[in-house]
């Protein structure tokens, strides 16, 4: 059976299956799947818990020990797999398929995965655990997905957003949820609950973005005078390496093909490597200004 992550709440207040399998490539959710597994058992009588770190030297005895191993104080147990490199070996996959052939009663058996690709998804071993129990694949939504996925998070701490503030978020986050939550968390702290505007929005994710290199190209290709000396601002609080800094001013003088700024960028780096006099930073910031005016 397949679960997809946001189906798992709801799955959770029935009673558990024997074997749950996550994997993914998002972090976050797969940190939040494994919680809210963890935490349902507990509160179904999973008492005890093995955590079992499948490591080069693991012997795949101990997976048979953890689950055999009765509760001191006649409870259930929680058998937590985790498998970081996603590859148990032959032993490893013939282990699998034998502990799948015969579950134990009052184990509950939790396997955590990293991304699986679509060969490891066809490893006997692998569909073996699919077959067996339910899995769950911890997938970041895409970013045309990602505006509802915000606003879901937000509705959990009673706030909403309008599309466009949804949207500036989606941009700003794109493949990292673990960005995303805490820019929402952020939210949360800052406003009380109800609707959220643009610029309240903007205001508070601008002020992690803005560190970003990224960030300082996008304010460069908008001309954003305050926005660029901002960001360089914050690149220097951060000890940002400066040929990088300087390489997205020079990228951007090159595309428009702005010979100035280019002269310019060519003092910056002398300036860099010592073979000339002046203040590094304060001449990128100049030379941002020339690039946003021009």
């Amino acid at each position: 059976m397949q679960l997809r992550p946001e189906q798992l709440s709801a799955h959770l207040e029935k009673p558990l299956a024997p074997l749950y399998v996550l994997h993914g490539d998002d972090p976050l959710l797969t940190i939040e799947a494994g919680d809210a597994l963890r935490a349902a058992a507990r509160r179904q009588g999973f008492d005890e818990r093995n955590v079992l770190v499948v490591t080069p030297t693991f012997r795949w005895d101990e997976l048979f020990h953890a689950a055999g191993n009765l509760s001191l104080f006649g409870g259930r147990t929680l058998v937590d797999l985790r498998m970081p490199t996603g590859k148990p070996g032959r032993d490893g996959g013939e282990a699998l398929a034998r502990y799948c052939k015969a579950l134990p009663a009052d184990v509950l058996t939790l396997i955590t995965l990293p991304e699986m690709d679509w060969r490891a998804k066809k490893a006997a071993w692998f569909t073996t655990l699919i077959n067996a129990g339910i899995a769950i694949e911890c997938r970041a939504p895409a970013l045309t997905q990602l505006p509802n996925w915000i606003a879901n998070r937000l509705k959990t701490q009673q706030q909403s957003a309008p599309p466009e503030a949804l949207e500036f978020i989606a941009l700003h986050v794109e493949g990292n949820l673990l960005a995303a939550h805490q820019e929402i968390q952020k939210l949360g702290l800052l406003h009380p609950p109800g609707a959220l505007t643009l610029a309240q929005v903007s205001a508070a994710v601008l002020n992690v973005a803005r560190y970003d290199i990224d960030d300082l190209r996008t304010a460069l290709q908008a001309k954003d005078t305050a926005r660029c000396a901002r960001t360089l601002e914050g690149l220097r609080a951060e000890d940002a390496p400066l040929p990088l800094v300087l390489w997205a001013l020079t990228m951007e003088a090159r595309t428009r093909a702005l010979r100035p700024a280019l002269l310019h960028a060519a003092r910056i780096d002398r300036i860099i490597k010592g073979l000339a006099s002046g203040d590094r930073w304060d001449e990128c910031l100049q030379l941002s200004l020339r690039l946003t005016r021009a």
